[in-house]
């Protein structure tokens, strides 16, 4: 089983983007607004993939993660952009779709 270390996840998020955790979900964590959601690596503990909402406007999705691959880099961990994403609201649960 992979240890998943939400506090240093936290913690890039909120150095990078000023933003706190509004959700956390298996390998998924969600900051405050949704403009992006990182996911765990479970074969690589340092190593984090990034996805963007799909209405994210490119110059906020740009300067995003250019703060966040900063700040991971100076935690001795990865960032790899992957995509897009959206969400749709099922009854009381939250669909995510990866694009």
């Amino acid at each position: 089983m992979m240890i998943r270390d939400l506090e240093k996840v936290r913690t890039i998020i909120k150095e990078a983007t000023g933003l706190d955790v509004m959700y956390a979900y298996d390998d998924l964590v969600f900051p405050e607004h949704a403009a992006f959601l990182m996911q765990f690596d479970d074969h690589h503990v340092n190593k984090y993939s990034c996805y963007f909402h799909e209405d994210c406007i490119m110059a906020d999705k740009k300067q995003l993660l250019e703060n966040l691959t900063k700040v991971c880099t100076q935690k001795k961990c990865t960032l790899v952009p992957k995509g897009a994403f959206n969400m749709t609201q099922k009854g009381e649960e939250l669909e995510i779709h990866f694009l």
